[in-house]
């Protein structure tokens, strides 16, 4: 069978985006699995392709022997030269077979080869695109729910997005469109799978370089990123340019560049703080807009201690513990926020406390009724019901029980 599929094989090319070799590779193979069915499995065949006339053709090879011991791989000298006069003994010679006669099986099976081949090279070629492309925000079609996970349609390819990836309380509908990140790229035994996210955390960087011109272009660095998705962003910003104000260029004229970003996440609240390489400074910005009266460092234990006014303590800590639990991601460290007056309690209770050691440390007198009798007197009052100093009560019970009774 000799085919002209020249120009076929250009219209598959352009349609599914793979090389002409690919192609022409795939039916070779398909010819020759075709041809050793009808032929003999032990036939040395080629299939060889023509670019010139677009033709294929099958070669059957059999080597120049004295002494034939294999007909399928062989041939007598006598017969190789009657196709080639200079044939001598060891010489290949190629004949072309009849294709005509393949049959119908064998045309289905050279088929399926074929249709497997150029499937395997446009996945390859799907997944060459995609992983190149892993890390940006790519645009999609919703398709359909399957057992929660949303399939998108990606024009080439369809993609996931798992209920981890899927931003809560988000619900969509078939054909709505969307936009998410590509995560990650793996093949699989039935193509490429691509995973889309819009919970992941680097897609707020991706749609702050979309919106943003000085953060694409690297003047204004976005140094971290926490998320609660769906609910609260804080991203911490720094300028290399010091005439351009970090903060100011993200949130944009009226605050229509965060706008665009926080339309996109269907109101997510989005903070953008400023970046400082003192931590105290650093979480002070980032507990924003709560005011802050001091910051309690413990460096070894990358622990903070933020102090607030009592009002604006609820500030702090934001709704379910949001604000502070944010900043502690943005800023890596462990933050506890008090209220001042809380923390005026616990100094005068530590005071209290230091105070009445020293008196409790003293030892009683020997022979001593003069000694015992104040503990004593002390512990009897307690016992019968009398107020005991109100700023350290305990204090007050621990040294009416100290000394013992003589």
């Amino acid at each position: 069978m000799i085919l002209d599929v020249g120009q076929i094989i250009s219209q598959l090319g352009k349609e599914k985006g793979i090389d002409k070799s690919v192609i022409i590779d795939a039916i070779k193979e398909a010819l020759e699995s075709a041809a050793r069915k009808k032929y003999g499995m032990n036939k040395i065949l080629e299939a060889t392709y023509d670019p010139e006339t677009g033709e294929f053709e099958i070669l059957s090879f059999r080597t120049v022997v004295e002494e034939i011991t294999d007909p399928d791989t062989q041939m007598s000298i006598g017969e190789a030269q009657a196709l080639d006069p200079e044939a001598q003994a060891g010489d290949n010679i190629g004949e072309r077979l009849s294709t005509k006669d393949l049959g119908r099986i064998a045309a289905q099976t050279a088929r399926q080869i074929i249709m497997q081949k150029v499937k395997d090279a446009e996945r390859e070629v799907i997944y060459n695109e995609f992983i190149g492309r892993k890390g940006e925000i790519i645009n999609g079609i919703v398709q359909r729910y399957e057992r929660d996970c949303l399939i998108i349609d990606l024009g080439k390819t369809e993609a996931i997005m798992p209920p981890s990836e899927q931003i809560p309380r988000e619900r969509y509908r078939q054909s709505d469109r969307i936009r998410a990140y590509i995560k990650d790229v793996t093949k699989t035994s039935r193509g490429p799978e691509i995973l889309l996210s819009r919970s992941d955390p680097r897609m707020i960087l991706k749609l702050f370089e979309q919106e943003v011109p000085e953060v694409y272009e690297g003047v204004v660095g976005i140094l971290s990123v926490a998320r609660e998705p769906g609910f609260r962003t804080k991203i911490a910003v720094r300028s290399k340019d010091r005439d351009v104000d970090p903060v100011g260029a993200c949130v944009g004229m009226k605050g229509s560049r965060v706008q665009s970003v926080v339309q996109e996440l269907r109101g997510e609240r989005i903070d953008i703080i400023a970046w400082d390489e003192d931590p105290a400074k650093f979480v002070c910005n980032a507990l924003q807009p709560a005011e802050i009266i001091r910051v309690l460092v413990n460096e070894s234990g990358k622990t903070m201690e933020v102090i607030v006014p009592e009002e604006q303590l609820l500030l702090a800590i934001g709704k379910k513990g949001q604000n502070v639990k944010l900043a502690s991601k943005l800023v890596g460290w462990h933050i506890e926020v008090r209220a001042e007056g809380q923390v005026e309690d616990a100094l005068k209770r530590a005071e209290g406390l230091f105070a009445k050691k020293p008196e409790a440390e003293v030892p009683p007198p020997e022979g001593g009724a003069e000694g015992a009798a104040p503990a004593g007197g002390d512990a009897a009052e307690a016992e019968a019901g009398g107020a005991p100093p109100a700023e350290a009560p305990d204090v007050v019970a621990k040294e009416g029980d100290a000394p013992p009774e003589e």
